[in-house]
């Protein structure tokens, strides 16, 4: 898989039919690094990955685990998300990229709690994915309001 992101990285025009695959991939691989990044992935941020890449990302139920299971094989392997990211900022609108940056922040809150590493890279990510700190806030209050959860007073990107 990670030949396959680095070819369509290299040569973007050379398999658009598999841009859809490949989007939602790379998207599901930047949700898993969200549950990786602060060294315990349990099962709440597994069934919310699973349920944001039916929901959100439209992932067939039917394929969902398989998607799940290789964009954690590659989350894995990878040694930096930008591969991830450049798919997902070639592939998708801005507006589709905020959506991305919310399901991030559902994946970090799942636990109730974002803790330091998981905040910075939210940042990082939404740097990549060219996504401003105000709509990053913005997706970050959208999700903390759904989940119920009250904003941490001095919280990183609370902006």
């Amino acid at each position: 898989m990670i030949d396959r992101l680095l070819h369509l990285i290299r040569n973007p025009d050379s398999a658009p039919a598999r841009m859809g695959d490949d989007r939602q991939l790379a998207a599901a691989a930047l949700l898993v690094e969200a549950g990786l990044v602060d060294g315990h992935f349990d099962e709440t941020e597994r069934d919310a990955i699973r349920r944001l890449l039916v929901e959100r990302l439209e992932v067939p139920a039917e394929n969902v685990d398989a998607v799940f299971s290789e964009a954690e094989a590659q989350a894995r392997e990878a040694t930096d998300v930008w591969s991830f990211a450049r798919i997902v900022k070639d592939a998708y609108s801005e507006d589709e990229r905020v959506d991305v940056i919310e399901m991030l922040w559902e994946v970090v809150y799942a636990d109730g709690v974002a803790d330091d590493f998981e905040a910075n890279l939210l940042r990082r990510i939404a740097g990549l994915l060219y996504v401003p700190d105000h709509l990053n806030g913005g997706a970050r209050k959208r999700v903390l309001e759904r989940l119920g959860l009250a904003e941490p007073a001095g919280e990183v990107g609370d902006k």
